[in-house]
């Protein structure tokens, strides 16, 4: 069973006396260590004298938190209205063809996370694809593809 190190320890116990503290906490968490692991959630509630269902709920409620280690390249596809308007579908088929996953899913060699987000504010330039952070748009099959073959 995973435990808390120092440092998340003092963060959940500067969290947890904070208004709304459990969000913060939780971003700090997958900041640290990449995801939320399930096996904290018992110590989580109890700090924040929430029952597990509580702390659970939060967690999976939110798309940007994970349960699980991500791959090595994370990739968001934006689904937003003007996303779809502009192909977006096409861009999602591609990336989980050639990748094998589907969202939320990561590869087998641990390379890649294939994630779902419902706007990057690039609304002009869609669709959008976000790899790692860097934001690129005006994306189509053969660009996800190219940007796919690309990662390290």
């Amino acid at each position: 069973m995973r435990t808390m190190n120092q440092k998340l320890l003092d963060s959940l116990a500067f969290y947890s006396t904070k208004p709304n503290g459990l969000i913060p906490f939780y971003h700090k968490v997958q900041e640290e260590i990449g995801y939320i692991p399930k096996e904290f959630l018992p110590q989580i509630a109890s700090s924040f004298n929430l029952s597990q269902a509580e702390v659970y709920g939060v967690l999976t409620f939110y798309a940007d938190f994970r349960t699980k280690p991500p791959g090595k390249n994370i990739i968001k596809i934006c689904r937003a209205e003007a996303c779809q308007a502009n192909g977006c579908h096409r861009v999602i088929e591609k990336a989980k063809e050639t990748l094998k996953i589907d969202f939320g899913g990561t590869t087998a060699d641990g390379k890649v996370t294939l994630l779902p987000t419902f706007c990057f504010g690039n609304c002009a330039n869609g669709p959008s694809v976000a790899l790692n952070g860097k934001l690129y748009g005006r994306v189509d099959a053969r660009k996800i593809e190219n940007l796919i073959h690309s990662l390290p």
